[in-house]
């Protein structure tokens, strides 16, 4: 399959066309100037160099598709409103990728054209990290929140880092600092994004080119007073950042000549940008409770030595160690994409990964395309409700229960080999306490306790989000049972929802083990969509989607006996699913 990935701006074009068997671009380049003939005079440039070329897709990149799209789509005339809707959003950026979307539709009428938004990465950051402290009806009116960018990049550099660590993407913590004349940095914890440094909209975050990055709101207020909104936008946008603080331009090689010459104000620019980087890694390392590595990528990351050394110097105490010989050899490319610049007794890998945003794109227009062709697959999923409850370990049951005490059976669970016991115990918080939960058996190596949202307000906890088994660096708790009490260093999570499935059923709907999909769920009270929702394939598993109760409540859905289940039909890596209701 061949696909044409076009990036539309203001003034140029890029485009590659790529060869997905082997993931080579056959042809690329870029259309300079494109407001002298328009996108349409670019678009036809790019047709006429590719009318022998054969084309069945097309990828576009749009940078913002707000709280719409949390997944690429096949673009249509509602993808397209909702665009348009974003301008207020992206003013510089989503009218020149509608623009192009617009015209290569025209171009090529024949072939599926795909939206690949730069903000679907972080489309289901946590509320508390998308959520700025203003009145909740000014954010909601005015659509104000974190959106994040350079989604399609902080994805790819992290699949790489997860291949060259030999360990799943959705078991480890990663920093991916995309620096460039755009710079982010995100907290990809267990393969989402946990948090990123650019906000609603691009300007908000590290030290960029001409961007300046993260300010105090009252400077832009008084700047608006002294030079009008216009010209305080434009200052902001274009003639901040690298480029403002150095006076010497926004090309980091430039500034870095001029640093070497003696120049103060490239010097402050240098440091200051390398300062706002090491900021936002303790901040995120801090947030995730701790890192696996942190990726450096973007034609800074991937080319500046000196901007690597400062960066990475002095993270010891997080368990990271540059070394300095890796670093100044390190070279990387589209061949050769993964460099580790890290000492060999470093806990904390320090990697250069060269991002590939346009084969990105070209691999999520296949997908969708791909995915739109196939048939609609088999059958709804029981979905199971589980009320919180605890996995205990051998030395805790008998702390709380008595020194070879065992779990008696209360009734089956569906899941073959479980069971509910009939011993309970009690959770302490800083704030509540929650009586009479139920553990389930058979013993685990590990203890871990399962709650919802609504239970961590009740024990003034901050429980996370974890596959079960993931304990990890999770949340302390106080267990209580008749016979004592114990002190969980970690174990308490809220469990992230999941499927079980066997391999016959995995093979039915055309998953596979640790895959992503969305069910939704339609005919009852309350029409949802789940998103994020993890595939568990073993010979054992019975065919159940498992969510907690305040999942359950979203969705107005009550537990039941067999034949009162409720239904769901899945579709993996679509934005909407088949539903059904039984």
């Amino acid at each position: 399959m061949n696909i044409l990935v076009i990036n539309s701006g203001s003034s140029s074009i890029k485009y590659q066309l790529l060869d997905m068997n082997s993931s080579a671009a056959v042809m690329k380049g870029t259309i300079e100037r494109i407001h002298e003939g328009g996108h349409a005079g670019a678009l036809e440039e790019i047709f006429q160099k590719l009318e022998n070329k054969t084309i069945h897709a097309v990828g576009h990149r749009v940078v913002h598709g707000g709280s719409y799209f949390h997944d690429s789509r096949e673009i249509d005339d509602e993808v397209i409103s909702a665009v348009r809707t974003c301008i207020p959003l992206a003013p510089l950026h989503n009218p020149s990728n509608l623009a192009g979307i617009e015209v290569a539709k025209k171009i090529w009428p024949d072939v599926p054209h795909v939206a690949v938004f730069d903000t679907a990465f972080h489309a289901r950051i946590p509320r508390r990290a998308k959520t700025y402290a203003l009145d909740s009806e000014i954010s909601d009116e005015m659509k104000i929140q974190r959106y994040g960018f350079h989604g399609t990049s902080h994805a790819y550099v992290c699949a790489l880092a997860a291949e060259y660590l030999e360990r799943p993407l959705d078991e480890l913590r990663l920093i991916s600092c995309h620096l460039g004349s755009g710079a982010s940095a995100c907290a990809v914890e267990f393969g989402h994004s946990a948090d990123t440094s650019m906000g609603m909209t691009p300007l908000e975050g590290l030290v960029m080119g001409s961007r300046s990055g993260d300010l105090d709101p009252g400077i832009v207020i008084e700047m608006v007073r002294k030079y009008g909104l216009e010209k305080t936008e434009s200052i902001l946008n274009s003639k901040s950042g690298l480029a403002g603080l150095s006076g010497s331009g926004k090309d980091l090689r430039d500034i870095e000549k001029k640093a070497a010459e003696g120049d103060d104000r490239a010097r402050l620019a240098i440091s200051v940008f390398a300062h706002r980087v090491r900021k936002y890694i303790g901040a995120y390392a801090a947030v995730m409770g701790g890192i696996d590595a942190v990726i450096l990528t973007g034609g800074i990351g991937q080319n500046s030595r000196q901007m690597r050394q400062r960066i990475l110097q002095r993270f010891e105490y997080l368990g990271l160690r540059l070394n300095e010989d890796l670093n100044m050899d390190a070279a990387v490319s589209h061949e050769n994409s993964v460099a580790d610049i890290s000492m060999q007794s470093s806990r904390v890998r320090a990697l250069v990964i060269a991002t590939n945003e346009e084969l990105m794109i070209a691999k999520e227009a296949e997908r969708i395309v791909r995915g739109a062709k196939q048939t609609k697959r088999p059958g709804p999923i029981p979905i199971a409700v589980s009320a919180r409850h605890a996995h205990l370990d051998r030395e805790t049951l008998d702390a709380l229960f008595g020194k070879g005490s065992e779990l008696t059976v209360y009734k089956e669970i569906s899941q073959p080999g479980q069971f509910a016991a009939n011993e309970k115990i009690s959770l302490i918080g800083p704030r509540g306490r929650i009586e009479n939960v139920r553990i389930l058996g058979p013993l685990r190596s590990s203890s871990q306790i399962e709650i919802s949202r609504s239970d961590e307000y009740t024990l003034g906890v901050d429980a996370p989000i974890r596959n079960s088994g993931h304990t990890e660096g999770s949340a302390p708790i106080i267990v209580e049972g008749p016979a004592g009490r114990v002190s969980l260093q970690e174990g308490l999570i809220c469990a992230r929802r999941h499927i079980h499935m066997s391999v016959k059923d995995a093979g039915l709907y055309g998953v596979n083990d640790r895959d992503e999909v969305e069910v939704a769920i339609e005919g009852g009270p309350r029409d949802l969509i789940f998103g994020d929702v993890l595939v568990r394939v073993k010979d054992s598993y019975i065919l159940e989607m498992h969510i907690d109760t305040d999942e359950a409540n979203a969705a107005e859905l009550q537990r039941g006996d067999s034949g009162d289940m409720i239904y769901a039909s899945i579709e993996k890596g679509a934005s909407a699913a088949i539903k059904e209701k039984r």
